[in-house]
């Protein structure tokens, strides 16, 4: 039995540099293109900050919007980025 094909997806921009004017989201640009381009009809974009409790909560949303989620950012090398650290805990994983 084959498992049912997404059709729809949701995009988390993560970072608080993200939110200021001197950045844009171009990865979720691109990343729309390219799951539009195969058929996934992007249903949510969001960008949010470098804060543990507002990404656990958009990452709720996400997923109630679409049964695919994708984040970009939020992976550099500095004390504030606790992406890897929140999405672990909101997958119950350690």
């Amino acid at each position: 039995m084959s498992s049912p094909r997404t059709t729809s997806a949701a995009i988390v921009a993560i970072g608080t540099e993200m939110l200021g004017p001197l950045r844009q989201d171009t990865n979720s640009l691109w990343l729309s293109a390219r799951l539009e381009e195969i058929g996934i009809r992007v249903v949510r974009k969001s960008i949010v900050g470098d804060d543990p409790d507002a990404l656990h909560d958009e990452l709720d949303r996400a997923a109630a919007a679409a049964p695919l989620v994708l984040t970009t950012g939020g992976l550099g090398p500095t004390a504030d980025d606790l992406t890897v650290a929140v999405v672990a805990r909101w997958l119950g994983a350690p």
